[in-house]
Order: structure tokens, then sequence, then C-alpha cells
């Protein structure tokens, strides 16, 4: 556990050990974090059905899903520690999420994995490795400036670096949103 502490200072974890990640997604299964069976990167997106930000976002991350999910493991991760199985479920109907989504009440992997925004997205390379943290896109520019459309495509120019085995795009900018709640 101490190697895992010093890693996370570095801000490029590596995760240690999978068995400390299982996480119950909302179907009542257990997922393993991260899974490097399959070889694919896994992408993670932090969210809350209590944050309109999200809410704002959460077509785009559907649409990421869709058009990434044979390359890239995407796991959506409800992190509030006030969600029950019954909220997580309304909330991905609501919003039609088809990737997975595991709940993180106890929020083991939010903190390991420092995520402190919702929505926020991590993407980990296949050995599990933080390549990209931050923000989706600049569809909010501050916690209460959202522009009409977003102008740039932050995440999806991290994806494309990753499975081309380019280097993470700089400057990896901080999500805006709101506030991961402490457990």
């Amino acid at each position: 556990m101490r190697s895992l502490v010093c890693l996370l200072s570095l801000f490029t974890a590596t995760f240690t050990s999978a068995a400390e990640l299982t996480l119950t997604a909302i179907d009542g299964s257990a997922q393993v974090l991260p899974s490097s069976k399959d070889g694919k990167p896994s992408l993670l997106f932090f969210v809350s059905p209590f944050c309109s930000t999200t809410q704002s976002f959460a077509k785009e991350i559907q649409q990421i899903t869709v058009d990434h999910d044979s390359k890239v493991r995407v796991l959506i991760i409800e992190c509030d520690p006030e969600v029950t199985r019954d909220i997580a479920i309304e909330h991905a109907t609501v919003n039609g999420f088809t990737a997975p989504v595991l709940i993180d009440v106890g929020q083991a992997l939010t903190k390991q994995v420092k995520a402190t925004i919702t929505p926020e997205a991590v993407l980990l390379d296949a050995k599990g490795a933080i390549f990209y943290q931050g923000r989706i896109n600049d569809l909010y520019l501050g916690p209460t400036k959202r522009q009409r459309a977003a102008t740039t495509r932050d995440l999806r120019d991290a994806i494309d670096a990753l499975l081309s085995s380019q280097p993470a795009p700089q400057p990896q900018l901080v999500a805006q949103g709101c506030r991961i709640s402490p457990k």
C-alpha cells in the first residue's frame, strides 16, 4: 500500500492490486479495476446524478462510449456518497448510458485516481497508468461559465493519442463541474 501512495503522488499512478479495486455495477456484478485481461485502455467517467454539469455532458459521454467501446473499456463511475443503486440505475436509464455503471460510494477508486469533479474523465493505458485526467471538452470554461457549444475535443484528442501511441496531450485541463463530496 505504501508504494501505491508514492505512485499517486507522482500523478501517473499505476494500480498495484486490482483486487483492491472491486466495485459493484448496477446490475449487481463485480467489476475489477483496471482489467488488463483484454489489453484495452480504460476510460473512467466520474459522475453524479446530483450535478447539473454532469447532465450537460451526458450525451457526449454516451457518444464517446459508442465511438470508442470497441477499443477502450468505458466505465461510468457513480462517486457521490449519497448514491444508491436505485438512483444510479435511474441516472443511467435517463441518460441512456450503455457503458457499465459502477457504484463507488466508498470512493476507493475516486480517491485512488484523485478525481475531484463531476464530470471528470480519467483515461488509463492498458497497464493501468493514468494517461489523461481532466475535462471532456470546453463546454464549461468555469464553474458557471457555460458556452453554447464545445470548441475543443480534449478527451477525444487524448483517446486518439493513446490509441495511436502518441504522447498525452498537454496541458491537461481541470474538469469544470461539481466538487465530489467526500465520504
